[in-house]
């Protein structure tokens, strides 16, 4: 009897397993393309695709000299400016953010225009040197030029 229960739980188990990696996969695969512009030369860039390639992402690269025609046609805000713009499915990303705000903005499908990381910060994806952390933010900004902090990494928490 124990044996038979025993063996109903791993069926079970097994079967729920299975469920879940369809439903990763499926959610994988439903994944907008990135779209990532970058100069033919910049070595931080290849390294956030490959962050994004690791976070389940298809991602085309277009080597363009120079970069700020694409930057004004997808709306980023001159002092939010990086190294690389991507579109991903209908936001802009620039800069180095992270693969999880990313996947955290097309969850929940903000009415925002894209998110950026200004500057290169060390310890952002792509910007990995040694063990070095600069604070940054990770900023949101609409159509009209608003802008928000959508998250925040390696900035002391102040205590209440």
């Amino acid at each position: 009897m124990r044996i038979r229960e025993k063996n109903t739980l791993s069926l079970r188990l097994a079967k729920l397993f299975t469920i879940s990696l369809l439903f990763i996969g499926s959610t994988a695969l439903a994944l907008p393309k990135a779209i990532v512009y970058r100069t033919p030369t910049c070595g931080c860039c290849i390294k956030w695709v490959d962050h994004l390639k690791e976070n389940g992402f298809k991602v085309e690269v277009i080597n363009k000299r120079n970069l700020n025609s694409i930057k004004q046609a997808l709306g980023v805000p001159g002092h939010l400016k990086s190294c690389h713009t991507a579109k991903i499915g209908k936001y802009t990303i620039e800069g180095h953010v992270p693969a999880k705000d990313i996947l955290n903005l097309l969850k929940k499908s903000l009415d925002i225009k894209g998110l950026a990381v200004e500057g290169m910060p060390l310890g952002s994806p792509g910007m990995e040197y040694k063990n070095k952390l600069d604070p940054y933010d990770v900023v949101s900004f609409k159509k009209d030029g608003s802008t928000g902090i959508f998250n925040s990494y390696h900035k002391k928490k102040v205590k209440d």
